[in-house]
């Protein structure tokens, strides 16, 4: 905002004129062409303010990042703020400052994979391509699964939710074994068609390709987007 303030000013405006086009107030055009105008550059920048002097140099703030990204401490697999704070002699506020500053996240973990296949990109493209603009009179779905879901259920009923009391369920459960989710997103309504089912097994996934056949208008083409395990399964069927 400074910077645009002096070069607006430097094309001949006057300080009423440039306040309205920056939408800034005429006494804060004058103080910055002042200042520039005395300071050259170096007067665009903010004045030392009162208050306590800084502590931490940015040569410690350098130190604090770099032994946050190189190494991890004895016996865990990643820093905290405590124990960063104990090995820099810093207070754990300043660590979380800096951390803050620096978007550090050292807990997190997240997870990727870069594909080998020589065609990926082309792939992408048709995949993403059909997602954007997918043909007239049909419908893109995206087909996935979940196996091994544990069916759990609570030994006593749950207690309903009241005025200032959550709701409460206990903490004990019974197993009732495995189920299988399979579910097919339609992209264009955020519909979802879902079956689930005892068993993981390509007879279950075909009874779920029918029940897709069933859902979808019979006069619309159906593009279905699965993973590979999804379409092995397709295949074995």
């Amino acid at each position: 905002m400074r910077a645009r303030i002096v070069l607006t000013c430097a094309d001949g405006m006057n300080n009423k004129t440039v306040a309205a086009k920056q939408r800034v107030t005429q006494q804060t055009v004058s103080k910055w062409r002042a200042r520039f105008v005395i300071h050259r550059v170096g007067g665009l920048l903010d004045a030392p303010r009162p208050g306590a002097p800084r502590t931490i140099d940015d040569a410690r703030v350098d130190a604090v990042i770099a032994k946050t990204l190189e190494s991890v401490p004895v016996g865990a697999n990643h820093w905290s703020t405590r124990t960063i704070a104990r090995e820099m002699k810093l207070s754990q506020t300043a660590v979380t400052r800096i951390w803050r500053a620096f978007g550090l996240q050292p807990h997190r973990r997240e997870t990727f994979k870069l594909s080998g296949d020589p065609m990926f990109v082309d792939r992408v493209r048709d995949i993403v391509g059909l997602y954007l603009d997918p043909p007239l009179k049909a419908m893109v779905l995206c087909a996935d699964e979940k196996s091994q879901i544990q069916a759990l259920d609570r030994t006593q009923p749950m207690l309903p939710l009241a005025p200032g009391i959550p709701e409460r369920r206990t903490h004990d459960y019974m197993r009732h074994g495995t189920t299988t989710l399979f579910a097919a997103l339609d992209i264009a309504t955020g519909e979802v068609i879902g079956e689930v089912h005892r068993r993981h097994r390509s007879s279950e996934f075909v009874r779920f390709l029918r029940t897709i056949e069933a859902s979808v208008p019979s006069y619309l083409e159906v593009h279905l987007i699965m993973n590979t395990g999804a379409k092995a399964a397709e295949d074995q069927a």
